[in-house]
């Protein structure tokens, strides 16, 4: 008769026994070994980092305000193009700020209204929320997918597709990306646009989300490139070339799944960047304009007029600070969950 046992099961990154894992392995036969993958592995380190599970309900939760921003708005009976306070005298005084106390915050006006137009506040910032990350999202998507294309590619081939690569790397790094934007916004927008016509808003968008990609995707392709040349030397590539297998074969089942780490991590730190960029792009006037709600827009409006109204600038603030650390902490905690080793 067989005996029945525990399976024991030691967790990687500390070589101790889990009791979790004890108790799944009740009943297996002796001699059994229960294991994980790497993605498991990765989601149980993570769980165990509060601070990481804590800033991913951050962020998720403003993703999700983002995607139900029209849903909140019709429950919230208001929306962030309608001019309240121009509509009704007694919200707005003889000066354009608002009349009751705090920014005009009151039940009707959760976050208060916008001085001189006498918008809401509170849609504002969730309309403005919500294009940011948009265009965050989208520049994120298209560097990443870029960043592997090319590092993989340069990695990977070599030779003259190595340095071809390298040396249009070599020379968008030394271009100064903010001064970049600034500079050549109005210019993408010039080559489309009739000076005497207004710009539309999906243009500027997409102007936004080309000229951030356009200097964002050298960091993570070096990255890439790096590994790639440190994989392609190694014995299960070499195992994998003498069976015959084709290039996108090898690069498909045997690079990427060794690249999901440090792809993951950049792109987790990268987002907050590119919301911070494109935040800055339309503060300067070179980004989203009226009245397009946005929270570089809302950060320049309250500027304007902060000796006045301080209260204006205060949720659309908290709220970028916010997302911005809740990201940050998440980057750092996938690393972390990723590569146990790393520290912080």
């Amino acid at each position: 008769m067989t005996s029945q046992t525990q399976a024991v099961v030691t967790d990687a990154d500390d070589g101790s026994i889990d009791p979790a894992a004890q108790t799944q392995g009740l009943g297996k036969q002796a001699g059994d070994i229960v294991g994980f993958s790497p993605g498991q592995l990765m989601w149980r380190r993570f769980k165990r980092d509060r601070t990481g599970v804590l800033s991913a309900f951050v962020v998720i939760f403003f993703f999700a305000i983002a995607i139900l921003a029209p849903v909140i708005s019709k429950l919230y009976g208001k929306d962030p193009y309608t001019l309240y306070g121009q509509n009704n005298s007694d919200l707005l005084n003889e000066f354009g700020y608002p009349v009751a106390p705090n920014g005009g915050v009151s039940s009707s006006f959760w976050f208060g209204i916008e001085p001189g137009l006498g918008r809401d506040v509170f849609t504002q910032l969730l309309y403005g929320i919500r294009t940011s990350l948009f265009i965050s999202v989208a520049v994120t998507v298209a560097t990443v997918v870029t960043a592997i294309l090319l590092g993989i590619t340069s990695g990977y081939l070599g030779g003259k597709a190595d340095y071809f690569i390298g040396r249009i790397s070599d020379l968008l790094l030394a271009f100064p990306s903010q001064l970049f934007f600034v500079a050549f916004m109005p210019i993408v927008v010039a080559i489309f646009v009739d000076p005497q016509d207004e710009t539309p808003t999906y243009l500027r968008v997409t102007a936004l989300i080309a000229v951030q990609w356009f200097l964002g995707w050298m960091g993570l392709s070096r990255i890439l490139r790096g590994q790639v040349l440190s994989l392609r030397e190694r014995e299960f590539i070499e195992a994998a070339k003498v069976t015959g297998a084709s290039s996108w074969r090898i690069v498909r089942r045997e690079l990427l799944p060794n690249l999901v780490t440090p792809i993951l991590v950049q792109a987790t730190l990268m987002l907050p960047g590119f919301v911070t960029a494109e935040a800055g792009l339309s503060f300067l006037g070179v980004g989203i304009i009226e009245p397009t709600p946005d929270w570089g827009r809302m950060f320049a409006k309250g500027g304007d007029i902060a000796q006045n109204d301080i209260t204006y600038m205060f949720f659309p603030g908290i709220a970028m600070v916010i997302f911005i650390v809740a990201f940050n902490l998440l980057g750092d905690s996938v690393r972390d969950a990723f590569d146990p080793k790393s520290g912080r």
